[in-house]
């Protein structure tokens, strides 16, 4: 259950109070544990300094006064967000008065820009420096939006290298502080411990099912995913599959799938979250587009990616040309080449996911050859995040 933090009385200020303060917003688990140790970051360049704003559990943890909860943000979906808009609209306006009033000398948004980037421009026109934390991708749909996102941050973080020579041609002030999850991945992850830690055979070969963290995806990809693995496990004798569940809903969802007799397998193991675990133990990842494909690369992991949107959202996405870029998994566009099948909507098939993953169990001479291009991707990112996003706040905070 979470925890929603009701407002408390507000912070008396004291116009001499020279106490560095930086009010932050974190809007999901992700962006709260980057704010968290970002946090941590920071106090060690200011250890007297007072955070707050809205986070979760973990920015509680390391000290930050949550106003709010991070869950007062946390909703998905059109119908979702209009049913709750106007509750949204009432947070912010008082939310973004009271961070003025507090007077902090840096406000951070972390993520959650349809939130964030609002509150940084209405704060940023009345003299509050600000930061985006974690570039929207810009890289791949509509460059231009850049120029507005500047025009709410004087500073934005991004995760990967290539955002900020986007930013740079529409004058935009953004600094590359290399991705958390490269930090926290061994450069060589221990495949035994995780077949260990999840009671699976060391000889045997393990494939591994992501289809997405959401019901949406489950209901779009599952089907055409399990399918795809019953048709591998048909081909490659004594084949173990595990699939990780992002959440107690999609879990329902695939449980469901996998009590059909359509795609039920024969070694198969549906677990509760635990997906870092199943992509170091396995052999192969067929994996829904998204983060997670940067987590398979950092596991050093061959992968096959596929996906789908709904065709009527395809086709205005197209037509309207608001998809820049041909590749769409975050390791080729890293690597700029294809290191991954890409298999999107029409080409999205059972038939067509089960071939492009045999090819990786039948050929282990081209897995192999991933392994240096993996391992320079992964140390290019790792470029310890949380001190470079301080460094980066800090030079602002110093003005």
């Amino acid at each position: 259950m979470t925890t929603i933090v009701r407002e408390p009385a507000p912070t008396p200020f004291a116009p001499d109070d020279r106490v560095v303060r930086i009010a932050l917003v974190a809007g999901e688990s992700s962006g709260d544990a980057l704010g968290a140790g970002l946090i941590d970051e920071l106090r060690k360049r200011y250890p007297q300094a007072r955070f707050a704003g809205i986070g979760g559990d973990a920015m509680r943890a390391a000290g930050c006064d949550t106003w709010f909860d991070a869950g007062e943000l946390a909703v998905m979906g059109l119908a979702e967000v209009l049913r709750h808009l106007p509750r949204l609209l009432a947070l912010r306006r008082t939310f973004r008065q009271r961070v003025l009033d507090w007077q902090p000398d840096v406000f951070i948004g972390i993520d959650a820009p349809d939130f964030n980037l609002g509150v940084e421009r209405w704060l940023k026109q009345r003299g509050i420096r600000t930061v985006h934390y974690v570039s929207p991708s810009v890289w791949a749909w509509r460059e231009k939006r850049a120029e507005k996102i500047g025009n709410s941050a004087d500073r934005v973080l991004c995760l990967f290298p290539m955002e900020p020579p986007i930013y740079a041609r529409h004058h935009v002030d953004a600094r590359f502080v290399g991705h958390p999850m490269a930090d926290e991945i061994p450069l060589q992850p221990d495949r035994a411990a995780a077949r260990a830690t999840l009671a699976l055979a060391q000889e045997a070969p393990v494939l591994a099912v992501l289809p997405g963290s959401r019901l949406g995806e489950i209901h779009r990809l599952a089907p055409a995913f399990l399918e795809a693995a019953r048709q591998v496990a048909a081909e490659i004798p004594g084949l173990q599959v595990v699939i990780p569940a992002a959440n107690a809903a999609c879990r329902a969802a695939l449980a469901t799938l996998l009590a059909d007799p359509r795609y039920t397998l024969p070694r198969c193991r549906l677990l509760d979250g635990q997906a870092r675990d199943a992509l170091i133990a396995s052999d192969v990842v067929l994996l829904a587009s998204g983060t997670a494909t940067l987590e398979t690369m950092l596991c050093k992991r061959p992968m096959v990616v596929g996906y789908r949107i709904a065709p009527l959202t395809y086709r205005i996405v197209k037509g309207l040309g608001m998809l820049k870029v041909e590749r769409y998994a975050l390791p080729n566009v890293l690597a700029g080449e294809d290191l991954a099948p890409e298999l999107m909507q029409d080409d999205c098939t059972p038939d067509r996911l089960g071939q492009a993953v045999l090819q990786w169990f039948r050929h282990p001479d081209a897995v192999a050859a991933l392994q240096p291009t993996y391992l320079r991707l992964h140390e290019a990112l790792r470029q310890d995040a949380s001190s470079s996003a301080a460094d980066a706040v800090s030079e602002l905070v110093g003005r």
